[in-house]
């Protein structure tokens, strides 16, 4: 009885009191069927701020700044977030001649070392860390020695795909259910949230600090403040970044080649995990198709 008694305490503290931290991947994005890239980048401060995020991170792709969206970084700075680097040409790791990469991540930094707020954090573009340990391990070293850290995230999902369905549909002149897209993009996102938790408890006995990867994008503008209520009725907490990667998995970094689903996943992949109990079913374009369609978000 006592056993069982510990357990489920055991249980109730370990799914209890999770936090996870906001992070944005690819800004400044350009305009969208719905937001100049202005307008989004107001719309996303004010409502980050509206849901009292203590901070988020934006990993730029400097080769998407001009004049007018580098006064957007500017914001995102003057609202007290902070930007870290996401190379300059976007390219995979995967499909890059390492030296090629390599020239790209510097060409991004010089550009960055030039903001204020800029923290030295590289997160690979489309997650790809290399496909081989030729290519991976060079990489991880030259980021070692130039001071950077991984920008990892631990809950992976494809709110970019959803937002461009959103972009697809608006450029076809459909009409879109808001409150039906806000409810597929928060649970859609929740259910995210709890996978890759579920499979941290089951790898690490814990629940981290997580790192929530989602794009600059207009459905971020529209629900953040929306997903970040939700989340937080979940009894979870919102997080900086910059405490999210103070977490013990920081500096754990599983000898695979399988990234690209974050680095819950990662490790989990290095104790046995098959890939295929690693990937949600809504990381996928079909499904997510599907799931529009029958939920007729757009008509």
């Amino acid at each position: 009885m006592r056993y069982l008694i510990f357990l489920l305490l055991f249980t109730v503290l370990s799914a209890s009191g999770q936090e996870i931290a906001l992070t944005f991947d690819d800004a400044p994005r350009n305009d969208t069927q719905l937001f100049s890239g202005q307008e989004r980048s107001k719309k996303l401060i004010e409502n980050l701020k509206k849901a009292q995020v203590p901070d988020a991170l934006f990993f730029v792709v400097t080769g998407q700044i001009n004049k007018q969206n580098h006064t957007r970084l500017n914001d995102y700075i003057a609202a007290g977030f902070h930007l870290a680097n996401h190379s300059h040409s976007h390219w995979s790791a995967d499909r890059t001649d390492t030296e090629k990469y390599l020239a790209d991540i510097a060409k991004a930094d010089s550009i960055l070392q030039k903001f204020e707020n800029f923290i030295p954090l590289f997160r690979y573009p489309y997650l790809h860390e290399g496909k081989t340990r030729e290519t991976r391990d060079p990489i991880r070293n030259y980021l070692d020695k130039h001071g950077y850290n991984n920008g990892y995230v631990t809950i992976d999902n494809y709110d970019w795909y959803m937002d461009h369905l959103l972009q697809r549909a608006l450029k076809e002149g459909k009409q879109v259910n808001y409150e039906i897209l806000k409810d597929l993009y928060i649970n859609t996102l929740w259910q995210a949230i709890t996978f890759y938790d579920d499979i941290a408890l089951k790898t690490l006995g814990r629940s981290p600090k997580h790192v929530l990867l989602l794009h600059e994008n207009d459905l971020a503008a529209l629900f953040i403040a929306d997903l970040v209520k939700y989340i937080r009725a979940q009894s979870w907490k919102i997080i900086s970044p910059q405490e999210a990667y103070t977490d013990p998995i920081a500096s754990t970094i599983p000898d695979v080649l399988f990234n690209n689903q974050g680095r819950v996943a990662a490790i989990a992949k290095s104790e046995g995990w098959k890939i295929k109990d690693l990937i949600l079913d809504s990381e996928d374009e079909k499904y997510l198709d599907d799931l529009f369609e029958s939920k007729k978000v757009f008509r």
